[in-house]
Formats: structure tokens, sequence, C-alpha cells
């Protein structure tokens, strides 16, 4: 019979005992950050917050108050006025205003967002060529949009006057007699489009020329060479590639044309004859137009352009997602 006797394999041991002095000790959990760090990180925060809680915030609940409750010139000093729930709501929906500032403010709306865009990409897509005196043309397209509102406005009030402005002046010389137009109901709400599609332009323009920057020249190198013309390689290279630019910038436009009140105010007060009423226009008549302001209502009315300003941001959210997750 066989006997082996079996020793102790101290090598190994060894190198067990290697590997284990040699590991890493287990994590017990995540590592906290210093307090140091943390109160650094709400110091940078806090000023972001107070301001948005102070004018954002604190505006949007005081005019959501208003529109709940009765106000008069009285109450609103005391703080004593009555809730009345959508009693405000309902009086701004059974007014007979109501309708026609519903149809100019989306009119206004559309019609400004469309000019202003095509406009201002037609004029990015021209300077995108680099010719000379591009950048000088470019900075001249900007006077509108640098220029005071109430500078503007007053501008195209006195351009537009039926007596004495020069528009008439040029259409005179050509044989066309002349236009009230800012006096006569069928043409006052053209004439404020006119001004406010003059001042968004440069805007538009602004914006999608950055985003043309960004698009690759060698795109379109490859488009030309396979024999694509100009408005193939733009609706097949330029317009698809805008669209993440496009969408922020009419979204922005929307917002902006959404709340014009300064233009409309100086150049027609919404008349004559609430023939250019915007929701905006109409919202400061009931709140600051009258010898006994309505606050409650004109706080409504207000409320309603937040409601839609905050649905088409929200549109707009759901079509970049899903665009990028597709």
């Amino acid at each position: 019979m066989n006997h082996t006797t079996k020793f102790p394999d101290h090598r190994s041991e060894r190198v067990r005992n290697g590997a284990a002095a040699t590991a890493p000790p287990p994590v017990s959990g995540r590592k906290r950050r210093p307090a140091s760090s943390q109160w650094a990180a709400w110091g940078f925060l806090a000023p972001v917050t107070l301001y948005l809680a102070l004018f954002y915030a604190y505006p949007l609940y005081r005019n959501l108050d208003l529109s709940l409750r009765n106000y008069t010139v009285r109450s609103f000093v005391q703080g004593d006025a009555p809730f009345t729930g959508l009693a405000n709501y309902r009086a701004v929906f059974d007014n007979p205003t109501f309708a026609p500032a519903l149809l100019h403010t989306a009119v206004f709306t559309a019609v400004c967002l469309l000019f202003q865009y095509a406009i201002g990409l037609a004029l990015a897509v021209f300077f995108n060529q680099h010719f000379r005196l591009s950048a000088t043309l470019r900075a001249l397209f900007l006077v509108p949009w640098l220029l005071p509102l109430i500078v503007s406005a007053s501008t195209w009030s006195w351009m537009l006057n039926s007596d004495s402005g020069i528009v008439n002046a040029a259409l005179h010389a050509v044989g066309i007699g002349p236009v009230n137009w800012l006096t006569s109901p069928s043409w006052s709400l053209l004439s404020v489009i006119i001004a406010n599609i003059w001042i968004g332009v440069p805007f538009n323009l602004v914006v999608l020329y950055s985003g043309l920057q960004s698009i690759p020249a060698g795109l379109y190198e490859a488009a030309a060479l396979d024999g694509a013309g100009a408005w193939r390689r733009f609706w097949s290279i330029t317009f698809p590639l805008l669209r993440p630019v496009s969408a922020i910038t009419l979204l922005l436009g929307l917002v902006y044309t959404l709340k014009v009140f300064d233009i409309i105010w100086i150049m027609t007060k919404g008349g004559p004859a609430d023939s250019s009423t915007t929701f905006a226009t109409w919202s400061y008549q009931l709140g600051f137009g009258n010898l006994l302001p309505a606050f409650g209502p004109g706080a409504a009315v207000g409320n309603l352009l937040v409601v839609a300003a905050l649905a088409f941001g929200l549109v707009y959210v759901r079509v970049q997602r899903k665009q990028a997750l597709s």
C-alpha cells in the first residue's frame, strides 16, 4: 500500500495572500460631497432662483390672483377683494370684443411669423455667400432690431400718416390716391403687421444665419458635383438641416409676437373701432385704459396669452423629444 504525504502549498498560499493584499477595499457606498461644495452649488443657484421667483413666479401668481377676484381701485390698495372664481373669465368670453380680438391676435401672429421667417431665411441664404460688403450690409439690417420700439413705432406712424406720410407721397407720385393706413378699419391691422414684420426680420436673419454657418460646405460641394441646382441644394440640404434652428426661431418669434403691445398702441391704440385690437392691447385697455379699471378681466386676458404661449412651448418640447428618439 502506497502512502503519500500531502504537504501544504505555501506558494499558492502566498499568491492568495498577495492577491488579498493588493485587492481594493470593498465600496460601502457613494462618497458624499463635502459640505463646502454643496454650499457653493447652492450659492451659485441662489441668484437665479431668486430672480425667477421675484420676476416670474410672483408676477404670475399675482396675475392669477387678480383674475380670480373682483378687484377695484379701493380693494386693489387695501387688498380685500372678494373671490369670484372664474367669473372674470366668463365676462371676458361673453364680451363682444373677445371674438374680434382673438381673430386679430391670430392673424397678426400668423402673418408676422410667416413673413419674418421667410424674409429672414432669404436674407440669411443671401448673406451666406460671403460677397464683398456682406458684413456691412448685414450690420445695417440689424438697425430695426436695435432701435427702441417707441422710435420704430413712431417712425412708422409718421411714414403711414394719411396727410404728410412718405408712403402716401410715394403713392401719389405714381397716381394712386391717399390711403388711410392708421385711421381706416380696413387698413389699420395691416399697417401694424407691416411695422412688426420690419422690426422682427433682423432677429430671424441673425439666428438663421448662425444656423447656416454650422452646415458643412462639403455637402454643397458634393451635391453640386452630382448636378444639383441651387433650388435642389436648398430643399435637400439647407432647409432640412435648419429645422432645429427654425423651430426655436419660430417659437421665440411666436412668444414675442403674441405679446406685442408697444407697436400697436403707439400706431393705432387698437383702433379705429377695435379693428387692430389684440389680446395684448385689450388687456391694457381693460386694466388701465378706463376711468374705472377692470383689473380682473384684464388679468384674465393676460392669462389667456400666457396659456397660449405655454401650449405652443409644450408642443415644441414634445416635437423635439420625438425627433431625438427617432
